[in-house]
């Protein structure tokens, strides 16, 4: 069985289908300029080159990019050429956003810890009039009792 070819153009319907967009997230990255698709009366005819271009889009915001950073490494595009400024760019942006992403993965990780100490300390707040309560019950509190024990 012989792998099916992808089309050339894609409608827009192809589009969400094939990388699980909404039509509204496609018509706002055209508005946005970073996707051109060609026009055929109301009909938008997306190319390899947008579909390769929404596929670094939505890379980028899941590396936590914003639009404005994604624009500009697509800027940076330019296929047909190996563009060492381009590749150095994104290498630079890249680290600058994982060192980001590591700040922020070290801060949860502290609040998970500190989270998780609160709820140790609470739940044994919780426990301890429970612990009070029968180690009064196992001793007498009346002072007479005390007194002839």
């Amino acid at each position: 069985m012989t792998p099916k070819a992808e089309p050339e153009l894609m409608t827009i319907r192809q589009m969400c289908d094939g990388h699980g967009v909404t039509a509204r997230a496609l018509r706002f990255y055209e508005s946005r300029e970073l996707l051109s698709p060609l026009r055929r009366g109301q009909a938008r005819l997306y190319s390899r080159r947008d579909r390769a271009r929404l596929k670094l889009i939505l890379r980028g915001k899941r590396f936590g990019f914003s639009l404005e950073q994604i624009r500009q490494l697509l800027d940076l595009y330019d296929p047909g050429t190996q563009n060492r400024a381009q590749a150095e760019a994104t290498i630079a942006v890249a680290r600058e956003r994982l060192a980001e992403m590591r700040r922020q993965r070290d801060e949860l990780n502290a609040a998970i810890d500190e989270l998780t100490e609160r709820i140790a300390a609470g739940a044994a707040a919780m426990l301890l009039p429970e612990a009070a309560a029968s180690t009064l019950a196992c001793t007498p509190s009346d002072p007479d009792t005390v007194a002839r024990g």
